[in-house]
């Protein structure tokens, strides 16, 4: 588990890909399994951050893993999705643990508007990593990654406010 982590460090930091990850189901489990971490802290931890929220939170990363594996499909690599799933799915709960501690952790000291703003450019790099991600699957350059993940983002958005409005 270590060593998924270091990887999927690395994978957030731009510095592989998802080829760099054993083609496993065991791992994609272990992915999953540690996205979820970071959604029961934020259940416990952020007051705001519950029933509805988390299931809105759900929904919407499955949406957005069915989006980024048709891609993949249509695109004629599927022997690649496990792997880039694995990627996606560990990098986001990375990223999304840094995004719910940068709410606790930083809320304190700088209030809530600007630990907000921490967690949004977080959630922008994670658009980034998974346009990267996207770009390694694919074979082709990063910004057409970065394209497809900011459809998937837009995707995922356009689900959230349609069953969870902004009020």
């Amino acid at each position: 588990m270590q060593e998924l982590i270091k990887t999927l460090f690395d994978i957030v930091l731009i510095r592989k890909g998802p080829d760099a990850i054993p083609h496993s189901w065991l791992l994609a489990y272990a992915a999953v399994v540690l996205w979820f971490f970071p959604l029961f802290a934020a259940t416990a931890l952020i007051p705001t951050f519950e029933g509805r929220a988390v299931a809105v939170t759900v929904a919407g990363w499955a949406i957005s893993l069915v989006g980024y594996a048709l891609v993949i499909a249509l695109a004629g690599y599927a022997r690649r999705l496990l792997q880039s799933l694995t990627a996606i799915i560990g990098c986001g709960a990375l990223i999304f643990l840094g995004q719910v501690a940068g709410v606790v952790f930083l809320s304190p000291f700088l209030g809530d508007r600007l630990a907000l703003i921490v967690a949004y450019l977080l959630l922008f790099w994670s658009v980034y990593v998974k346009g990267h991600i996207m770009a390694r699957t694919l074979n082709r350059e990063w910004y057409i990654g970065f394209i497809i993940a900011i459809g998937v983002f837009l995707l995922q958005y356009a689900f959230s406010m349609a069953v969870a409005p902004a009020s």
